[in-house]
């Protein structure tokens, strides 16, 4: 009887998630632990989707705030400490008395038809990990809503699938209705005058918003039936200037729309990562020289804004200034221009040495040169022809010192 044979075991090729995100550790650093994605970095993302570099940097799960260091342009970007102590007592207050003020507010801003909310129920949270904050808040969800009670959520945790690995997201609440309907909270320091806030803060806050929107849409997917996810959310801000809270109902639909669209554009981390040269590394303890290089392989597209959005800014202006490109004057201007994407050719265009003169942007860039040209030679070139007393009022041939009659003196 032949001896009997083990099968042949065959080695399982990896899966392509598990590729992924293989490469990128390797881009971060195999000892550098990842960075988390939360809202604000994919709100971000959202804001300037042509940013290769913010891409992959923040799908490797890159530290952006160690590598501006690194690279010798730290960031100012981020929140101060007197800003964040303010912002926490000032969220505190509003959910004191198991959150009866909010959902107050919840109640007068969005849900008015709804029986008013005497006493809501806060669930507890609390689990081991990420996965299991995650699994209880899915859990809270679900039951909240089959009772059909005002519910408040503080600080769930919420899962999104981003380039292949989950991205962990904490709004600062979620309010379930009576019929079962999820709203999101969010709650700033920054105030509410003559019940208005800034309008770029609102903007930056509609953006985080929808992204916890999109969050809890993929939570309600899982249940049957679906409750409603709905995309007006509260915005609650101090009013005035006191502590006390005052709120408002923000449509986010554009905002999903623009981050659901983005969020699917994310999955070209791969293909970003698969044409970097071999052997890129952004671990932050690498030498200075070998660290600007791998950052530079990676293109960016730099904007203003992106000042209040991104650690690495300051040392992308430097770059897009260094560069003369037009993205550094702001997306709007860059828009105008169309093709001409260099301070330098630009310049050309206007003077006729480049540019094609049935390109409307070339031929505005030169008829502007043209009228520019023509007010800043005007004054010499009637005076050297002979101008007569009507180019110029009589009162500009007086002294200076001279007074009309009649004048005040200063």
């Amino acid at each position: 009887m032949p001896p009997s044979r083990e099968p042949d075991r065959q080695q399982v090729p990896p899966t392509r998630g598990t590729r992924l995100r293989q490469r990128l550790a390797e881009l971060r650093g195999p000892a550098v632990p990842p960075q988390p994605l939360d809202a604000r970095a994919l709100a971000a993302l959202a804001a300037n989707p042509g940013c290769r570099r913010r891409a992959i940097l923040d799908g490797a799960g890159v530290n952006k705030t160690l590598l501006a260091d690194a690279l010798g342009s730290p960031s100012a970007f981020g929140q101060s400490q007197f800003a964040f102590m303010r912002g926490n007592a000032f969220e505190a207050r509003v959910k004191a008395d198991g959150g009866a003020e909010l959902l107050r507010l919840v109640h007068e801003k969005l849900d008015p038809r709804a029986e008013p909310p005497a006493a809501g129920v806060v669930p507890d949270l609390g689990a081991a990990g990420p996965e299991g904050r995650t699994a209880r808040t899915a859990l809270a969800l679900r039951e909240a809503s089959a009772a059909g009670t005002w519910t408040l959520l503080d600080h769930p945790l919420l899962a999104l699938e981003v380039a292949g690995s989950p991205a962990f997201l904490e709004p600062d609440a979620v309010v379930v209705h009576p019929d079962g309907s999820w709203t999101v909270v969010e709650i700033k320091s920054f105030p509410m005058l003559d019940g208005s806030a800034d309008a770029a803060k609102v903007g930056a806050a509609a953006r985080q918003s929808a992204v916890y929107v999109l969050a809890l849409e993929r939570v309600a997917a899982r249940l049957d039936p679906a409750p409603e996810v709905r995309h007006t959310v509260l915005l609650v801000c101090p009013k005035d200037f006191s502590n006390l809270p005052s709120a408002s109902a923000v449509d986010v639909r554009k905002q999903r729309s623009v981050t659901s669209r983005q969020l699917e554009r994310l999955v070209r981390v791969e293909d970003i990562a698969e044409a970097l040269p071999e052997g890129t590394c952004f671990a932050p303890d690498l030498p200075p020289a070998e660290l600007t290089a791998a950052v530079e392989s990676v293109p960016a597209t730099y904007a203003p804004e992106c000042l209040s959005a991104c650690e690495l800014a300051f040392h992308c202006r430097a770059r897009s200034r260094a560069q003369g490109a037009v993205t550094a004057l702001g997306r709007s201007l860059r828009a105008e221009l169309g093709s001409l994407a260099s301070v330098d050719d630009v310049l050309s265009a206007a003077r006729g040495t480049s540019g094609d003169p049935e390109d409307p942007t070339v031929a505005a860039l030169r008829r502007a040169a043209a009228l520019r040209a023509e007010a800043l030679s005007g004054p010499a070139r009637g005076a050297g022809n002979g101008a007569t007393s009507h180019d110029a009022p009589a009162a500009d041939a007086r002294p200076a010192t001279a007074q009309p009659t009649g004048a005040a003196c200063p």
